[in-house]
C-alpha cells in the first residue's frame, strides 16, 4: 500500500501551507542527491517527499487527496504514480531550497540545467455508472504538439544551456544571488537551429495520437486524473506536459447516485403490494430479482448490500437502496369501485402502523447513518 503523503512529510492533516512547505524543504535537504551520492534509498525518499509536496501544496489536489486518498491520482496523479524523475522535481521546486546547496540546485547531481516543461492538455471523458462501478480503460484521440521531424536545436547563447540566468544583487546583508528562467529560450537551454517546414517557432507541430487512459472504479463527477507526459512537448530536451482528464458522469436511466450508494424507485400496484410478488430491477452489474413480501407498505426501503459503487480507495462498495412506491390507480371500473367501497370500512384496510413501522423521517435518517 502506498505511503500516506502526510506521514512522508511528517505533518498532520490540518497542517498549514507554511508548515507543509517547511517540512518538505527539511526532507528534501536531508535526502538530496548531492548529500547522498549513489544512495538509492535517499533518492527514493527524495522523490516521495517531492510527490507528497506536489499534492499537499496545491489546495485542489489536497482536497481531493483528503477525500479520496491515492486513488484520486492513480492513472495518474501526483507525479504519475511515482514516475517522477529528478529533472521534474528540480524544475518545479528548485526555488524552494533557496541557497541550501550554494545556488546549484538546478538539476540532478547539482548544477545541471532546468528542463522546460511543455504545456498541459485538458480533455473530458464521459463515463456511465456501469463503467464507474467496474473501472474502464478508455482510448481517446488527442491532438498534441510534438517535436517536428528534422528539427535541430543549439545551445542558448544567453544562458549557455543552463535555462537560467543568475543575477547578483548587493544588499545591506551582503551579495544575494538569484536565478530566473532565461527569457531567450524559455528555460529549455536550447534555441532553434533548423526549423522544418510547418513547424512553429519552437520547432513543434501538431500530431494526433491515441492515448490509453486507465480509470479506476469509484471515480466521481468532476474528478481529474493525470496521464503523465501526454501533453504538449517542450522544445529541445524539455519534458512533455501532462494530459489532464476530467471525469463526467452520464446520468443513468433508472439509478441515481449518492456517493457510493445507489437509489432505485420501484413502483408496484396495490395487488402486488397486498399479495406479495417478485420484481426484476436494475443494478450496475446487471438485473437482479428481489422478493416483495405480502403487505408491503409504500415507502419501504430495501437495502441490497454491496450493490452500489465501489469505494475509490478499495474499502468495499456502497449499497443499492430500493424505494418501494405503491401505485394508486386513478381510474376504476364499476366492479373495482364496488370492491373498494365494500373494503372502505373493513378492518384489514384500516391503517394500523406498528411500533416497528418507521416514519418517513426515520427512514431518511437511516439512509444517511
Amino acid at each position: 500500500m502506498k505511503e500516506d503523503f502526510y506521514d512522508i512529510l511528517g505533518v498532520s492533516k490540518n497542517a498549514a501551507a507554511s508548515e507543509i512547505k517547511k517540512a518538505y524543504r527539511k526532507k528534501a535537504i536531508q535526502f538530496h542527491p548531492d548529500k547522498n551520492p549513489g544512495d538509492k534509498h535517499a533518492e527514493e525518499q527524495f522523490k516521495k517527499a517531492a510527490e507528497a509536496y506536489e499534492v499537499l501544496s496545491d489546495p485542489d489536489k489536497k482536497a481531493k487527496y483528503d477525500q479520496f486518498g491515492h486513488a484520486a491520482f492513480d492513472g495518474s496523479g501526483g507525479f504519475g504514480g511515482g514516475g517522477m524523475n529528478m529533472d521534474d522535481i528540480f524544475s518545479q521546486f528548485g526555488d524552494i531550497f533557496g541557497g541550501a546547496f550554494g545556488g546549484g540546485f538546478g538539476g540532478f547531481g547539482g548544477g545541471g540545467q532546468r528542463r522546460a516543461k511543455g504545456t498541459n492538455l485538458r480533455i473530458r471523458v464521459k463515463l456511465t455508472l456501469e463503467e464507474i462501478a467496474t473501472g474502464v480503460e478508455k482510448k481517446v484521440k488527442v491532438r498534441r504538439k510534438v517535436q517536428a521531424a528534422g528539427v535541430r536545436y543549439k545551445t542558448c547563447s544567453t544562458c549557455n544551456g543552463q535555462g537560467q540566468v543568475l543575477r547578483v544583487t548587493n544588499t545591506i546583508l551582503g551579495r544575494m544571488q538569484t536565478s530566473t528562467t532565461c527569457s531567450a529560450c524559455g528555460g529549455s537551454g536550447q534555441m532553434i537551429d533548423k526549423k522544418p517546414h510547418g513547424a512553429d517557432a519552437h520547432g513543434l507541430e501538431v500530431a494526433e495520437e491515441t492515448v490509453s487512459i486507465k480509470i479506476p472504479p469509484g471515480v466521481v463527477d468532476g474528478m481529474q486524473l493525470k496521464v503523465t507526459g501526454k501533453g504538449n512537448d517542450a522544445p529541445g530536451n524539455g519534458v512533455a506536459g501532462d494530459l489532464l482528464v476530467a471525469i463526467e458522469e452520464v446520468p443513468h436511466a433508472t439509478l441515481s447516485r449518492e456517493g457510493e450508494n445507489l437509489h432505485f424507485d420501484l413502483y408496484v400496484n396495490i395487488a402486488d403490494a397486498v399479495l406479495g410478488t417478485s420484481k426484476e430491477i436494475d443494478t450496475v452489474t446487471g438485473k437482479v430479482k428481489i422478493k416483495l413480501e405480502a403487505g408491503m407498505q409504500s415507502g419501504k426501503i430495501l437495502r441490497l448490500r454491496g450493490k452500489g459503487i465501489p469505494n475509490i480507495n478499495g474499502y468495499g462498495s456502497g449499497d443499492l437502496l430500493v424505494h418501494v412506491n405503491v401505485w394508486t390507480p386513478r381510474e376504476l371500473n364499476k366492479e373495482q369501485k364496488e370492491f373498494f367501497e365494500r373494503m372502505r370500512q373493513h378492518e384489514n384496510f384500516e391503517p394500523s402502523p406498528s411500533r416497528s413501522e418507521k416514519s418517513f423521517f426515520e427512514k431518511v435518517k437511516d439512509m444517511f447513518s
